[in-house]
């Protein structure tokens, strides 16, 4: 093996600048070549790919979003376009990939693998829904980002005495607004996997007014349906003057965390490693702070799931 190549796919997460370091500096050390593939599998369709060098990669550990940028491509779901992905490659002699992305991504690495051209999966995506590790990259970024927001969105609650529906990204997934309300101590947590009965949602914020509670905060993931609507749906029952706030790309963006540099750091190297040792279709991960590998097809089958003790003591904490 001399040739690597990279390339990021699905949506934008903090931290994947710095698993794109962490390839081709360890790369380089090997004595490889590295090679960006830009606007992901489109890119890789287009022949849109480059050498990467040390200074390619220089200043980028704490920029958000990805220096190869991203872009979904339905030609790469059929034959012919993975066809095209792989003539592509060789032409280039690269051969082997690493594909830092999603669930999206790695069905694109599942089928290059089944084709005959090994690949290895970087789980990245805000959402935290890979099964297989404990976090992915980017997640930790957008969860303190959110944080941030509720923190001074319950300033104001506070001083109009006002309740709040803030929703959260998270269309399967609810980590983002599980981990977000029980952080900021929300009232009431709707996600996806276990959508919160609403009368029990207005029973709690009527317990809060009865105790002279002044204003509440209902996190909601996007899953679970339209902030706006909900927000609506509670004035309607109780009302009660209620504010929305939708948080949107902003969770996207920013300097990654610590956590997800290091963790980007870690899972970028450790797909080389797993490549060097001649492994294939494998996508790495974290679980209880060990560097894992898993089927990329085992993956896929799998359902991520949410931690439903963190959400019982979200809710014994929130009466």
């Amino acid at each position: 093996m001399n040739k690597i190549g990279i390339l990021t796919s699905g949506g934008d997460a903090p931290g994947m600048n710095a698993a794109i370091r962490a390839v081709t500096r360890k790369c380089i050390y090997h004595g490889l070549e590295v090679y960006g593939i830009n606007n992901g599998y489109q890119g890789l369709i287009e022949g849109n790919i480059k050498k990467m060098e040390l200074g390619s990669v220089g200043d980028i550990i704490h920029r958000g979003g990805t220096i190869l940028f991203s872009a979904r491509c339905e030609e790469f779901k059929t034959d012919a376009g993975q066809q095209k992905g792989i003539e592509q490659l060789e032409k280039f002699g690269i051969d082997a990939l690493v594909v830092i992305g999603g669930d999206g991504s790695f069905h694109g690495a599942q089928k290059l693998t089944e084709k005959g051209f090994p690949c290895i999966g970087v789980p990245a995506t805000i959402d935290n829904d890979i099964a297989g590790t404990n976090f992915t990259i980017g997640f930790d970024t957008a969860l303190n980002t959110i944080i941030e927001a509720i923190d001074k969105i319950r300033d104001t609650a506070t001083s109009h005495e006002r309740t709040y529906v803030i929703e959260v990204m998270g269309r399967d997934a609810g980590d983002l607004a599980l981990w977000s309300g029980l952080a900021d101590g929300a009232e009431s947590i709707l996600i996806p996997e276990k959508q919160a009965d609403f009368d029990d949602v207005i029973e709690r914020l009527e317990k809060g007014m009865k105790r002279g509670k002044k204003h509440s905060i209902i996190v909601l993931a996007e899953g679970v349906g339209s902030g706006i609507e909900y927000g609506d749906k509670i004035k309607e029952a109780i009302n009660l003057e209620t504010r929305v706030t939708v948080l949107g790309h902003i969770q996207r963006g920013g300097s990654p965390t610590a956590a997800d540099r290091v963790l980007a750091s870690r899972l970028g190297a450790k797909a080389v490693d797993l490549l060097l040792e001649g492994k294939e279709g494998r996508m790495v991960g974290l679980y209880n702070n060990e560097l894992i590998d898993f089927s990329i097809e085992e993956i896929l089958a799998e359902k991520h799931v949410v931690n439903m003790d963190m959400y019982k003591l979200s809710q014994e904490l929130s009466i």
